[in-house]
């Protein structure tokens, strides 16, 4: 599962700077698929959606920070658990139920986002 942040953030920004994926953004930023990863340009995702990882996408959320699901691998192939849930000081980093990997599509994506 990729995991997300609950409306009960207080907007603190201790997780986003443990995401090794860089797919944790304060609210109402721009993110992009190129953010912190390998990614350039005209790309097909894992999910076989295509785009363009320079281009800005539109927050996921305007009041708290949020995480990407597309970039989010529970830092599987960085570390044991995920970092931005283990720093959590009000334990708002909880599984998206809406959002269910399994570790093999994690690590797939992992590997795909950091080719080298």
């Amino acid at each position: 599962m990729a995991i997300i942040i609950t409306d009960e953030c207080i907007n603190c920004g201790a997780c986003e700077p443990e995401c090794p994926n860089t797919a944790i953004y304060e609210a109402a930023d721009d993110w992009r698929y190129a953010d912190g990863t390998d990614l350039d340009g005209n790309v097909v995702l894992p999910t076989g959606k295509e785009v363009d990882a320079n281009e800005t996408q539109e927050p996921v959320s305007d009041e708290f920070y949020y995480i990407v699901p597309d970039k989010c691998t529970e830092c599987v192939g960085f570390h044991e658990e995920p970092q931005c849930a283990a720093v959590c000081p009000v334990d708002c980093c909880v599984p998206d139920e809406d959002v269910v990997e399994d570790e093999a599509t994690l690590r797939a994506k992992q590997a795909f986002m950091h080719k080298n």
